[in-house]
């Protein structure tokens, strides 16, 4: 099962996105293993992830992150975030992961 991680400040207003792309994923007969965290546990959270996407508000962090992270990694499309799309999202980790 793939693994998608999405990272911002505090993990909890991603959640909400999460459940929306679980949502999704369902909808389209699919599973996968998504949850959020805050930026700062990047290093633990991410080591097996497939995908890491990033809340636009810590997009600043990403340089930075690209030493913990192996997988491919991206900022989350502002539009999709700020109305929590997660069929938008979804495409969006499934194209990173070469799988769209």
């Amino acid at each position: 099962m793939k693994k998608i991680v999405l990272l911002c400040a505090g993990g909890m207003s991603t959640s909400i996105l999460v459940n929306n792309m679980k949502s999704y994923a369902k909808e389209i007969g699919k599973e996968f293993d998504i949850a959020a965290y805050s930026v700062d546990a990047a290093a633990t959270v991410a080591k097996d992830a497939d995908c890491v996407l990033l809340g636009p508000q810590v997009a600043y962090r990403k340089e930075d992150l690209k030493q913990y992270i192996a997988c491919p990694l991206d900022v989350i499309e502002m539009v999709a975030y700020g109305m929590m799309d997660g069929k938008k999202t979804l495409h969006q980790a499934l194209k990173l992961m070469g799988e769209a």
